[in-house]
């Protein structure tokens, strides 16, 4: 029999003989390996573990403990689902059933509409499918043959995907049982080596996310590995239901939303309160940096948008309007409108870096269908900045960018992991620049020594960037803070400024935010906190509790004194009992209840308790103050 050479990520190689799996060479390395492998990789490309290799090849065995085993694990799944839907439901059609983060969907055309409740029916069906242990396998058929299987089963959705492949497709059909399915695959072996494996909810979804197609019944689900990694996220799901930003925001009365202006948010008191502190926080930080402030018009003339890239790269998310026969548009970023002040005078190479900052309210038109609560918007505020500089002041002003980063996630506890995005396909400006920029980039992130990961073509259109991705208290990420580096604005807006030689020079931009959209920064920290915000920021930080009627006049002293210090305090003088004025202070998550009694009242003196810690007994009034004050003046994250 003719052999092959195989090659292993170690760089070894070994002779096989022709057509032999990914399967039986797991078997001779080892047992254990045979009985954990899932898959392969071929030169890269994922296979079956079953797929024969008929030439020279480099190899890699796939096994759960992976990102690419979890994926063909979580494919699988999806096919699961389908044949116990088609069980139960039979003449359902079948339209597309992708991996997504954390779990699966799969969007069909069932013949009756159903509910949470028949998911629990779905899932039994599908655990008897895995007890059943039905081998999944691959079958190569021709575009005609392919028509010919789905049209005979009147599975117009799946017809209509292989009249769009290309003419030189390969086209395969995976079967499992009585069961097959359009698939590229890999597939697990068998449907025995799914273990764990929950349906979570259903949803609408018009086919092909398009409103004027049909609207399908998608199921969404998740699977792993081991059944104690299901209860962890299962876990997980509901901490984050309990602290989902929608919610907390109706019942602290952070925020609201409306028909008359869908995604843009309503601040409420309470959330003016928090975002108020955001800013002065931000913005006492960015004085001490030598940061300017700046105001720009929300309506600017549709040729400034032209001149700086955005009307050819950004028109589709822009809003526009007619004002004495001219075209406007409402800003869609801030950085044109600082282009202008720049503009404004002339600049010596002494004024550079030349900070102007603005907390610069923008308008981005975002589908319907996308909007989520403070996530995803069409109006928010950016805690914007560009930074006007020499090119050798390019990467010292990066890494003061960065430790002011720094300084600010450090308030709320936030680790973060960086990403360099380079150049995009519909960027703009020349090779050279691109170039330099992404360069310069690199060279800050290597000499402070900090892990990155590149993100291949995600950058900017006028320029490369590095992005800064959070982890919450459940460790979800989130995109927060970019700096962006921009060689192409200052040449579209022929900005310069005088140098030592007195000579015109070009300026370089950097780009800088660092809550990026407050709006959204304030939805993240509400689930981040669950709602239970640290004191500094907390809407009311203290709330006075007099037991009854001859108590109030002590209380509206104390709360006359806090009041002085700048303590957001409130008195709860109500005629009720003191268990339910703490229940309900304890419902608003306020940090400090400060209980009066007649002791109190005879030893100057407030029982305090604190959030999440319970009773602490009774403290001098000056003590409290003093302490409240302590931990807003330090910004402590608690």
């Amino acid at each position: 029999m003719n052999k092959i050479k195989i090659t292993f990520p170690d760089g070894s190689v070994k002779e096989f003989d022709k057509g032999i799996t990914i399967e039986e060479i797991a078997a001779s390395i080892s047992p254990g390996l045979k009985k954990k492998a899932i898959a392969g990789k071929v030169n890269g490309k994922l296979v079956d573990l079953y797929l024969p290799i008929e030439e020279d090849a480099s190899i890699e065995v796939v096994t759960l403990d992976s990102e690419d085993g979890l994926e063909v694990y979580r494919h699988s799944s999806a096919h699961l689902l389908a044949q116990a839907v088609n069980r139960l439901y039979p003449m359902t059609k079948f339209g597309i059933g992708p991996v997504i983060e954390d779990g699966f969907y799969y969007d069909m055309d069932i013949p009756e509409q159903l509910s949470t409740e028949d998911l629990e029916k779905i899932e039994r069906e599908m655990k008897k499918i895995i007890k059943e242990d039905l081998p999944i396998r691959r079958k190569v058929v021709s575009r005609e043959e392919a028509l010919e299987i789905f049209k005979g089963i009147n599975d117009d959705l799946k017809v209509e995907i292989i009249n769009e492949l290309p003419e030189d497709a390969e086209i395969t059909i995976y079967e499992q049982g009585e069961f097959f399915d359009l698939c590229r695959g890999p597939h697990l072996p068998s449907t025995g080596k799914i273990k764990a494996i929950k349906l979570l909810s259903i949803a609408g979804a018009y086919w092909r996310g398009d409103s004027d197609r049909k609207m399908l019944q998608r199921i969404y689900g998740t699977s792993f590995p081991k059944e104690n990694q299901l209860e962890d996220y299962l876990h997980f799901l509901e901490e984050a239901k309990k602290r989902d930003h929608r919610k907390l925001g109706r019942e602290l009365e952070l925020y609201m939303f409306s028909d008359e202006a869908p995604g843009m948010p309503f601040y409420l008191e309470n959330g003016m309160i928090i975002r108020n502190q955001l800013e002065n926080f931000s913005r006492k930080l960015q004085e001490e940096a030598g940061y300017r402030e700046v105001r720009t018009p929300l309506v600017m003339n549709q040729r400034l948008w032209e001149q700086s890239g955005h009307w050819e790269h950004y028109k589709e998310n822009m809003y526009f309007t007619d004002v004495d026969d001219t075209k406007f548009a409402l800003k869609p970023m801030n950085c044109p409108g600082h282009m202008l002040i720049y503009k404004n005078q002339l600049h010596s190479y002494r004024d550079l870096p030349l900070r102007i900052a603005e907390f610069g309210q923008v308008h981005r038109h975002e589908l319907s269908g996308a909007l989520n609560g403070m996530m995803r918007v069409r109006t928010f505020t950016q805690d914007d900045a560009h930074i006007f500089v020499r090119p050798d002041q390019i990467e010292s002003e990066i890494k003061e960018v960065i430790k002011l980063i720094d300084k600010i996630y450090s308030v709320f506890g936030f680790d973060y992991k960086v990403e360099l995005s380079t150049r995009p396909e519909d960027s703009m400006g020349s090779d050279e620049l691109w170039e330099q920029a992404e360069t310069a980039l690199k060279n800050v992130l290597d000499h402070l020594g900090m892990e990155y990961t590149i993100n291949e073509g995600d950058g900017a259109f006028y320029g490369p960037k590095i992005d800064f991705h959070i982890l919450d208290a459940l460790k979800r990420s989130w995109q927060l803070a970019t700096i962006q580096l921009d060689f192409q604005m200052p040449e579209k807006f022929d900005l310069h400024y005088i140098g030592e030689d007195n000579q015109r020079h070009r300026p370089v931009v950097i780009h800088r935010a660092i809550m990026g959209s407050i709006d959204r920064f304030i939805g993240i920290i509400t689930e981040h906190y669950a709602g239970a915000f640290p004191t500094w920021l907390a809407p009311v930080q203290a709330k006075l509790l007099p037991i009854a009627e001859p108590h109030h006049d002590y209380a509206k002293e104390v709360l006359k004194r806090m009041q002085e210090k700048g303590i957001r305090v409130q008195l709860d003088d109500r005629n009720e009992k003191i268990g339910y004025k703490i229940r309900e202070a304890q419902l608003q998550k306020v940090p400090y209840m400060l209980v009066i009694g007649d002791k109190e009242m005879e030893n100057g003196t407030l029982s305090v308790r604190k959030r999440g810690e319970g009773d602490l007994g009774a403290q001098a009034i000056d003590q409290v103050i003093a302490q409240l004050v302590e931990q807003i003046n330090q910004r402590t994250n608690n």
